[in-house]
Formats: structure tokens, C-alpha cells, sequence
């Protein structure tokens, strides 16, 4: 599927084709990338163990996660696993580069990806972050999404490697992204 709109608008779409090809294909796991658990909510009661990925604690406010603490705990009710990690495509190496000037080589991968979608790297991302968090097994295949700003426009089947071993991920299948051609944002 590709969506000529990014974020939000792709959202449900991009949901039902994780649930369903992780349910095909046997996929015990789904990663998902949230920071405020709008996109959670479609993936509530699937059958199939999410993990919900947030970043960590001062990544936009020092003390702070963008996650609400009261969200948060409603996702755990709800039988969501949350991970909350620094990324594992930028994080210290994104101060020294905004510090110093220049990129360094997660930067570099995490451009990389972005030719494909930017839910595509945040695909990657959050589950070599679920997977350093002991979340989701190693060496399985699962279903990751991620997306552009808000929602979910891209999902992917990849066997995540750690973030000591990045370059070890696979994605196998892109099942669904944004043409980034004709792209529209829909808040």
C-alpha cells in the first residue's frame, strides 16, 4: 500500500495491514511508535503482543517525557507493553553533532532509511530500542510501524537487530509507506 498522504491520515489503514500480516504470518510481535497513544488505540485487543515505543524522559523537556503519565498507565491496563529509550539512531550522537557541527554514522543510517519513508526509520529504530528493552525476542520477525509527525503511515516486517548491532537489522517486507513524491501532511 502506498498512501499519498503522510501521518494521521494513513493511520487505520496502516494498522489493519500490521494486524493482519502479523497474524498471517504467524508474528508473535508488534512494534508500534507513540508518543501520545493515538496510535495505540488501533491496535487495542488485536491478538497480538504491541509493544508501544516513546522516547525517553528529557528528549523535548528536560524532566520530562511527552508521553502523559496517566496515558502511559492506560496503555499498560489495556495489555500494551511500553518502552520508553533514548533512540537508538541518534541520541548522544545527535548532542555531539548539534554541538560540533557535521554527522555521524547513526545519523547517516538513520538518512538512509528516510529515502525509504521516515516511518521507515522509526520502524528500525523502535524495535532495536524494544529489543535492547528485552520487550520483544531475539531473533524472531516481527511487524514494526512507525510514521511521519503524527500517526502511522508506515509498517514493515523486519528481524531488529540491537542498537550495539544496528546494521544486523532486516527489514524483509514493506507493507506499507507514504509515495514521497506526491506527499501531503494531514494533521
Amino acid at each position: 500500500m502506498i498512501f499519498t498522504k503522510m501521518g494521521k491520515a494513513g493511520t487505520e489503514e496502516t494498522a489493519r495491514i500490521a494486524i493482519q500480516t502479523a497474524k498471517e504470518r504467524g508474528i508473535r510481535h508488534i512494534v508500534i511508535a507513540s508518543s501520545t497513544g493515538y496510535t495505540a488505540q488501533y491496535f487495542k485487543n488485536c491478538g497480538v503482543q504491541v509493544t508501544v515505543v516513546t522516547l525517553a524522559y528529557g528528549s523535548r523537556k528536560p524532566g520530562q517525557n511527552v508521553m502523559d503519565e496517566t496515558v502511559r498507565q492506560q496503555l499498560k491496563d489495556d495489555g500494551f507493553a511500553v518502552c520508553t529509550a533514548a533512540h537508538a539512531l541518534s541520541a548522544g550522537e545527535r548532542s555531539i553533532s548539534t554541538d560540533a557541527g557535521g554527522m555521524y554514522p547513526l545519523e547517516l543510517i538513520a538518512h538512509t532509511l528516510y529515502m525509504l519513508s521516515q516511518g521507515a526509520k522509526v520502524c528500525v529504530e523502535c524495535a532495536a530500542m524494544a529489543l535492547d528493552g528485552g520487550y520483544i525476542p531475539y531473533g524472531e520477525d516481527i511487524v514494526a510501524v512507525g510514521g511521519t509527525g503524527h500517526g502511522a503511515d508506515t509498517a514493515v516486517v523486519l528481524r531488529p537487530g540491537y542498537s550495539k548491532t544496528i546494521l544486523k537489522s532486516s527489514i524483509k517486507d514493506v507493507l506499507c509507506l507514504p509515495d514521497k513524491s506526491v506527499l501531503k501532511e494531514e494533521a
